[in-house]
């Protein structure tokens, strides 16, 4: 769970830059190696080679972000995965994420919403940190699961004042995340 936050505080600084615009509401399902999800219009995936360029952790497995910047910072929402050493349920492995990000300077709850990835209900954890010295307050929404004996946490990382149009888009990318291959080759991916 430590790299967890470990990985939230670099994501943090490689993830950002200066801008400003709004957000969309129609989206695009999309699909990367383990992980699918449906993408607001004004959003575009960040494949590992672009992580790689930009000095992400390598236990993000894709990453998703706006075009345009927010307040600015540019929206994102990425997706890490870690090799759990037995199974865990989803459950568990949510609750154990929570409580490995409440240590992260200027940690505040802010809500939980629910939502199901994979049929799973599972909660949508949005808090307020400053992970970074000097680097300004940060929205975090954040839900984690299990997947036989892999853990994935999917965090977005926002301004912490989000329009509506905003937080309505990163609602939809987490709740319609997924970890089971698409069956048909009509599932447009990216």
């Amino acid at each position: 769970m430590k790299r967890l936050a470990h990985s939230i505080v670099l994501l943090s600084l490689v993830l950002t830059a200066c801008g400003s615009s709004g957000t969309a509401s129609t989206c695009a399902a999309y699909w990367f190696d383990t992980v699918g999800a449906c993408l607001p219009d004004g959003w575009v995936s960040l494949d590992r080679v672009a992580l790689d360029e930009r000095g992400a952790p390598e236990d993000v497995v894709v990453a998703f972000q706006m075009k345009d910047a927010v307040a600015g910072q540019f929206p994102t929402v990425t997706v890490t995965q870690e090799p759990l050493a037995n199974p865990v349920t989803p459950a568990s492995y949510s609750d154990a994420t929570i409580r490995s990000v409440s240590i992260l300077p200027g940690y505040k709850l802010v809500d939980k919403k629910s939502t199901k990835i994979d049929d799973v209900s599972l909660s949508v954890h949005i808090f307020l940190a400053q992970p970074v010295p000097g680097e300004p307050q940060r929205r975090f929404y954040q839900v984690s699961t299990t997947k036989e004996k892999t853990g994935y946490t999917v965090t977005a990382t926002t301004p912490v004042s989000v329009p509506a149009t905003l937080d309505a888009d990163v609602i939809k990318i987490l709740g319609s995340v997924t970890f089971v291959v698409p069956v048909t080759s009509s599932a447009p991916t990216k």
